[in-house]
């Protein structure tokens, strides 16, 4: 009987799921690169100089209850602000830079409301057409996911790859894009399959296969340096649109194999080392920075609505 420490943080849950990781509905293609599954080392592949990264982080201000006025409980509502951003690095000359992030700030409930003006800041109304506080959440995640998309589609095309944080789903039409995804919630690989991921080495990758409904997908996955610890720690989930021919994904892949390893996280830099990249974790503490200090404005929604 062995025994291993995660190497995240306790606080941000674990890099490998437990009790959630159950084998996934979504059909797999394992044979799209090779039928013969082995770690994938690829060969002399430059890795990639300008890399676009785009997160977004949220946080819930406050929650607010709605009373008609009519028999019945008040409904439940959530006030929201949100910041996606993106960070270019140039690997080559060793610089990243921060493009102009966007902040917005909403309320979410059944209904649609007037808007809320508080000190230096506005929440807009969004209607969600349900109190469900999983309808309320999702309603979040979808209005930062459009906002990731618009700083995205701003920051222009002269990339060799645009990182996004998360699952592709509503981003794959952005250019030379990949999506990234650090916690492994769901089991997508037959047994003989996953052997491979549990093999591989750092700046190797698993073959190429394919996801199908919810959204098809092309999908494999990359080992990350400084990952001892935990199984799978380290391991990574990438993946672009199903659209590509083998040959794109494959050099996509060949690609990402040898510039992530670059990227990633030192456990004394960063909680989640070392799937959350570096350039990542630099944008999320600037972006969280910008959403403001909580407490003044929860004070200032109390008073708004007073």
């Amino acid at each position: 009987m062995r025994m291993h420490v995660d190497t995240w943080d306790p606080g941000y849950g674990t890099s490998l799921s437990g009790d959630d990781r159950s084998p996934s509905k979504t059909e797999v293609e394992t044979d799209v690169e090779m039928s013969d599954w082995r770690p994938v080392t690829p060969g002399t592949v430059a890795e990639a100089r300008l890399i676009r990264l785009v997160d977004g982080v949220r946080r819930i201000d406050a929650r607010v209850w709605l009373d008609s006025g009519e028999p019945g409980p008040p409904s439940l509502g959530v006030a929201a602000s949100y910041a996606a951003g993106v960070v270019t690095c140039d690997l080559a000359a060793g610089s990243a830079t921060l493009d102009t992030p966007l902040v917005e700030r909403a309320l979410f409930t059944a209904e649609r409301l007037a808007a809320v003006p508080v000190r230096g800041a506005t929440y807009i109304s969004v209607p969600i057409g349900s109190d469900d506080p999983a309808k309320l959440d999702a309603g979040i995640q979808a209005k930062l996911r459009e906002l990731e998309i618009r700083v995205a589609q701003q920051a222009g095309a002269d990339h060799d790859l645009l990182i996004v944080d998360g699952p592709l789903q509503g981003r794959s039409s952005l250019p030379r894009v990949l999506g990234y995804i650090k916690t492994h919630r769901a089991q997508y690989l037959p047994p003989a399959h996953t052997s491979v991921v549990n093999v591989l080495e750092s700046g190797q990758r698993t073959p190429i296969f394919r996801l199908g409904s919810p959204f098809p997908r092309l999908s494999w996955y990359v080992q990350l340096p400084g990952g001892d610890g935990a199984p799978w720690a380290g391991v990574v989930r990438v993946e672009c649109p199903a659209e590509l021919s083998v040959a794109e994904a494959v050099a996509l892949a060949d690609l990402s194999a040898v510039t992530l390893p670059r990227l990633a996280s030192s456990p004394y830099k960063d909680p989640r080392a070392p799937q959350n990249l570096l350039p990542i974790g630099g944008l999320e503490r600037r972006l969280r920075a910008l959403l403001g200090d909580a407490r003044l404005l929860h004070r200032s929604l109390r008073l708004a609505v007073a």
